[in-house]
């Protein structure tokens, strides 16, 4: 995966750009607001990291300017805290905020978490609705029907079961689910993904005491059926 790193202060873009590539990622720089847009409308970057304080046009007009053409996940660097800073960044299109001075393992784990997010936006996009046996989930609406009747599901049993249906056979470990579908920011236990399984199989499955659909793979996690 490609990333763009944009920021002026060199030592920390020196930093930022070895950690990323001993993660594997495919990694350019840039030292200013314009060569960010530049940079941005000429590659294929899968995530573009930018700072706040750029000489010629600052990370906020930066990423307005990248919107205008692209999605990609962007990441805002910043020496500010305030939250009315970090409300303007989101509201200028970027997708997370780092605060300077930031630990590089926090960052790594961002950069994987959108990234996984992004890849996830990629697969609904290959089709809004699917069907399995009788669970039907519909990712534009984010609702789930069992043998055609709705059903209630909270934000978090839909993206589960979502992503489990969009990639049947696929077995994710609970650190797996809790990273891509609770993201890094989530301080819970394991648990929590047991709790979430067993009450979609209570919602979705014909028969919630012996699955069909929802699965385990005990010793290694959890998994769709389909079919």
């Amino acid at each position: 995966m490609k990333i763009l790193v944009v920021d002026d202060e060199k030592v920390l873009l020196k930093g930022i750009k070895f950690n990323l590539e001993g993660e594997g990622y495919q990694v350019e720089v840039g030292y200013d607001g314009e060569q960010a847009v530049e940079l941005a409308r000429s590659g294929s970057f899968d995530l573009i990291i930018l700072d706040l304080m750029m000489p010629k046009i600052d990370g906020l007009q930066a990423c307005m300017r990248i919107r205008e053409f692209s999605t990609v996940p962007i990441i805002m660097l910043t020496a500010r805290s305030e939250d009315t800073d970090k409300i303007i960044g989101f509201e200028c299109g970027a997708d997370d905020y780092m605060t300077k001075p930031f630990n590089i393992l926090e960052l790594k784990a961002r950069v994987r978490a959108l990234l996984r997010r992004s890849g996830m936006t990629a697969q609904k996009d290959r089709g809004s609705r699917l069907t399995a046996g009788p669970i039907t989930v519909d990712a534009d609406e984010r609702a789930a029907w069992r043998s055609g009747e709705r059903v209630e599901l909270t934000a978090k049993e839909f993206d589960l079961i979502d992503l489990l249906m969009r990639n049947p056979g696929r077995v994710y470990s609970r650190e797996n689910l809790l990273n891509v579908v609770w993201g890094y920011e989530y301080a819970g236990d394991y648990r929590t993904v047991d709790v979430h399984i067993r009450r979609l199989r209570e919602k979705l499955e014909p028969d919630s005491a012996n699955p069909e659909y929802i699965l385990t793979k005990w010793g290694v996690g959890y998994y769709f059926k389909n079919g």
